[in-house]
């Protein structure tokens, strides 16, 4: 049978709900899945008239899923006359936020083999009373889910981050050996849970340039990434750095690679977006459920439009799909 997979609306005010439905119902996606909306109905029914989508919607009534219809788990959030394209507003993070909960939900009661989440805004995810720095951290703790990783992923290179939203100043007081360590595990185990790969080779990347010169240029390469690279060693982990991110980049190394460990967020997503913008993913590494994302955001300055592309959201429901086949066969 075809995997379920729960696709949540997004924010509204943005390309949310016009990638999720327009993917929904693209070729590829029905023939390897049964995708789940999760969303307001209103929301999702004014964005197919708008759009004219010839498609039809019907609310999901478990365990009756409609065949002839897309289905929708309407959470009752929102309402299509509260959509105002391009704002953030406290609606449009309530309805993200309501389908996230009910998307882990069904994710949980083994109604949906896993779930995409379409772009939110956290500064709206905040007015509505969601305090969180992402969806990732968001589904973590709805999941409970105790450790995870951010990676983002195309057919070029998978790269996996040890920091992710912060500020650059804080970067170097926000590593550590505990942290490094987690973080490379928690990507090493995806990588055979999730990709069903043996025995995986993992690229760690230098936080310093020139990989901290023998000390001249930042001791953190000494004090904390070397000896955490000689500790996941002794646990039987292939992990060699740290590299000299430019040059590593610059000579194609990432190719001998299953994954890349980067020290902070731009060290890793400017490489991989210049590769593969339109079709990246981010991938929730570690968690309990399946989890994926289009690797872009709102996109608020085109949202109403009809101009978003939905490649990468596409990509991001072919993976759910094959992680959540890999996990069951992992059982």
């Amino acid at each position: 049978m075809k995997p379920i997979i729960a696709i949540t609306i997004g924010d509204f005010n943005g390309i949310g709900p016009e990638i999720a439905l327009k993917s929904a119902f693209h070729p590829t996606v029905k023939r390897i899945c049964t995708p789940l909306l999760v969303g307001p109905l209103n929301v999702f029914d004014h964005v197919r008239k708008q759009f004219r989508l010839k498609v039809k919607l019907e609310k999901a009534l478990f365990p009756a899923i409609p065949k002839s219809a897309l289905p929708i788990v309407d959470i009752g959030d929102g309402i299509w006359a509260d959509v105002q394209y391009g704002q953030v507003t406290r609606a449009g993070g309530r309805s993200a936020g309501a389908a996230i909960e009910h998307a882990v939900a069904l994710c949980q009661a083994g109604e949906a083999a896993g779930m995409v989440t379409a772009p939110v805004s956290k500064e709206a995810l905040t007015l509505a009373g969601y305090s969180f720095p992402g969806q990732t951290e968001m589904i973590a703790l709805l999941s409970r889910s105790l450790r995870f990783a951010m990676m983002l992923v195309s057919d070029k290179m998978r790269i996996g981050l040890i920091t992710t939203h912060l500020p650059l100043g804080a970067v170097p007081t926000n590593l550590s050996m505990e942290r490094v360590h987690e973080k490379i595990s928690v990507v090493h185990e995806a990588l055979q849970r999730d990709y069903r790969i043996r025995k995986p080779r993992i690229a760690v990347l230098a936080l310093n340039p020139h990989a901290g010169e023998g000390g001249m240029l930042g001791n953190e390469e000494m004090e904390i990434i070397i000896p955490s690279l000689d500790q996941l060693k002794s646990d039987g982990i292939a992990a060699e750095g740290p590299f000299a991110a430019d040059a590593f980049f610059g000579t194609h190394q990432y190719e001998r690679f299953d994954a890349v460990m980067a020290m902070y967020h731009d060290q890793g997503l400017i490489p991989m977006k210049m590769t593969g913008f339109e079709k990246g993913v981010n991938f929730s590494a570690g968690l309990q459920i399946v989890r994926t994302s289009p690797d872009h955001g709102t996109a608020f300055d085109i949202a109403g439009k009809g101009k978003a592309n939905i490649a990468s959201m596409v990509e991001a429901i072919k993976l759910a799909v094959l992680f959540s086949r890999n996990r069951t066969r992992g059982t």
